[in-house]
């Protein structure tokens, strides 16, 4: 099926409206616990379907003008994260201009192949799309003509989808990614760290929230991202071809998902955009899960966040240099609200960080980040180090056979969190000493932490970016290291993980 011109563009919707793969309806007939009883978990009969590892990208390219972009075929969404009945919008872009199809899958277990295809749709014609001007503090927002759109069907299940974009006349394939929410009540919500994602992103080339015109790693304020753009591949501390259009959430969010799907957890998902707008999506979740690289907070993430917890929602930041940057959100040229971000403040005291002299233009103020999560960015910031065991008779520790000093290898990095809070009750359970290199100490201690909220509720702090990778690790994906190694799955930090999901599901 091909798109011609705007005036074809309405049929073509209505004939693709039932040309997708649907998954089952049972995310929709869910219960809601507090009236016709407990809400049937969805997830384990998601995930007998049929998986596929078709998901993954075969043939990846980057222009090395950018050393980011893959201009052969990219696109972005309409939106960060959608609901069932909305209408999917994906702007595409094709240098040459090339036919190209669309595959979509769901993220997940799927008998251990990770994905499974819902949809897929094509050919279209893609053409060269303009690269936005640089606007306003340096911000880059494409108007792209959509080149596809589509009503996501009432029973499409929550969870993160990748599109596959394929190129027919060279091959070449980039991803399209967006967050599928609903409002069901849930054990846990898996947010998504799609600020974060952004706020690294350096397409068409420095144009990340990093990149001042004059550093690739500024740390101050003045510059604007938006989220009208593909995502470039990532650009940090390794080489993920499956990260061009992806973000960041196969790098370190998936081996989560992928785990907690795995053992049947009753998981629903929502976006960093959701926390900010929606505060009272927050109180149809038992738990409250921050993971990966959760950097980039709005003051009213952190507030609904905080507020949620007071009332007695747990939570686990399984996630380093989390609630890091405070960014200010705003609308985009055609006024969609959210759609740019602006990095004005941190969730930390002044000189609580030693690397980042920009970041003493910015905001320092309170609330502080270690008075939501225990524990916070600090010191070097960066490093790594083994996730050292300190309370062997705390109930997160058994069935581990760990003791005092006992540690799973290179767990933490390559950003952690230190300076615990002065909270009433508040123990280190893991702690140890960072280093830049094996056996070179950089000053840094990172300390995994937990407390109670005054309704009994728990709070966990995991004090690393790398926490799935002792979890699991799916189809495509590529260890980091980098100060130090983690291992990979390690059975007494899924154990551990597993002890605590059980308390927070009560």
């Amino acid at each position: 099926m091909k798109f011609l011109g705007r005036m074809d563009r309405r049929h073509a919707i209505r004939m693709m409206a039932g040309s997708g793969l649907a998954l089952s309806g049972i995310g929709c007939h869910a219960l809601r616990r507090g009236g016709q009883g407990a809400s049937i978990n969805p997830i384990p009969s998601e995930n007998q379907k049929e998986g596929t590892t078709d998901w993954m990208l075969v043939k990846t390219g980057v222009d090395p003008a950018t050393r980011y972009r893959c201009p052969r075929i990219e696109g972005y969404c309409s939106q960060t994260r959608y609901r069932a009945g909305e209408t999917l919008r994906v702007h595409v872009s094709a240098r040459p201009a090339s036919e190209f199809t669309l595959d979509l899958y769901r993220m997940g277990y799927y008998g251990g192949k990770g994905g499974r295809q819902v949809a897929n749709w094509g050919p279209f014609q893609a053409n060269e799309q303009p690269d936005p001007p640089v606007g306003k503090k340096r911000r880059r927002d494409c108007q792209w003509d959509p080149s596809f759109e589509f009503r996501i069907p009432d029973d499409w299940l929550s969870g993160v989808y990748l599109g596959k974009l394929t190129s027919l006349k060279d091959g070449y394939q980039s991803y399209v990614v967006f967050i599928l929410r609903d409002d069901r009540e849930a054990d846990f919500m898996f947010q998504c760290s799609d600020h974060t994602w952004q706020a690294y992103n350096r397409w068409p080339d420095q144009f990340a929230l990093y990149d001042n015109g004059q550093t690739e790693w500024f740390w101050g304020g003045v510059v604007e991202v938006c989220f009208n753009r593909p995502y470039g591949k990532y650009c940090q501390i390794f080489d993920a071809p499956l990260s061009t259009g992806s973000g960041e959430f196969l790098l370190w969010e998936f081996p989560i998902a992928y785990w907690m799907e795995s053992q049947g957890y009753d998981v629903t998902y929502v976006s960093n955009q959701d926390t900010h707008a929606d505060p009272l999506g927050l109180n149809r979740c038992k738990g409250f899960l921050s993971v990966g690289h959760d950097e980039y907070w709005s003051l009213p993430m952190f507030r609904h966040v905080e507020h949620a917890i007071q009332n007695g929602m747990h939570a686990a930041f399984l996630s380093g240099n989390a609630v890091c940057g405070r960014v200010l959100l705003s609308p985009d040229q055609q006024g969609m609200p959210d759609r740019v971000m602006e990095r004005i403040g941190v969730f930390g005291p002044p000189d609580g960080t030693r690397e980042f002299q920009a970041m003493s233009s910015l905001l320092h103020e309170r609330p502080y980040a270690n008075e939501l999560m225990g524990a916070h960015s600090t010191g070097p910031v960066t490093g790594g180090a083994d996730w050292i065991c300190r309370k062997p008779d705390h109930w997160l520790f058994e069935g581990t056979g760990m003791r005092v000093g006992d540690g799973i290898p290179g767990l933490v990095g390559w950003e952690w969190h230190g300076d615990p809070a002065p909270i009433p009750g508040l123990e280190i359970l893991a702690s140890g000493p960072t280093q830049s290199a094996p056996g070179q100490l950089n000053g840094g201690e990172f300390t995994a932490t937990m407390y109670h909220a005054p309704k009994g509720n728990l709070v966990f702090n995991a004090s690393t970016i790398w926490w799935g990778d002792g979890l699991s690790e799916p189809p495509g994906y590529v260890r980091p290291s980098v100060y130090t190694s983690p291992q990979g799955p390690d059975v007494r930090l899924q154990t551990i993980t597993r002890n605590l999901f059980e308390r927070m599901k009560g």
